[in-house]
């Protein structure tokens, strides 16, 4: 399955692919057409790649919800980012998006497109009612991603939250 955007093709990532992106990158590339160029597979995001792999290890029927989706640019099979669902959806109908860009692919609309997609897949599943978001509280160019598409800020903490 592959979400499609004007410019972009949006592919989840299965458990195998995963294992690929966290082992052998160059692997991943070759199988998907691909030149990775996101955001470094580094830090908590490595942490959370590890945590992927252990969730969907054990619970392989909800892998959608929770795999990297790669943002591939059609135009020259760059990857440019990745999003991802945190989640199946919670007793209020909750599901949580993340996203990151390459550095070099930001403010072109590319993760705009993404979430727009990614929230049209979102709300065709059962038991979906929001899309929620967190973002730090001076993280102006992802509220703005949120703004785009229709999210409206509605708690603060530590954070900024957002529901769609």
């Amino acid at each position: 399955m592959t979400l499609e955007t004007e410019r972009l093709e949006i592919v989840p990532l299965s458990l195998e692919k995963l294992k690929l992106l966290r082992d052998n990158l160059k692997f991943l590339e070759k199988k998907l057409n691909c030149v990775y160029k996101g955001e470094a597979i580094k830090g908590f995001i490595f942490e959370y790649l590890e945590q992927q792999i252990k969730t969907i290890s054990e619970n392989a029927d909800s892998w959608l919800y929770i795999a990297f989706w790669l943002l591939i640019r059609k135009s020259d099979r760059i990857v440019v980012g990745s999003a991802a669902f945190k989640g199946l959806p919670n007793q209020n109908g909750e599901i949580e998006i993340g996203y990151g860009l390459g550095n070099e692919f930001e403010h072109n609309g590319y993760m705009t497109e993404c979430v727009c997609e990614m929230c049209k897949w979102g709300f065709a599943q059962n038991n979906v009612k929001y899309i929620i978001a967190e973002t730090d509280i001076d993280g102006y160019a992802s509220q703005r991603i949120l703004q785009r598409n229709g999210f409206v800020r509605y708690k603060f903490d530590n954070s900024s939250w957002w529901r769609l």
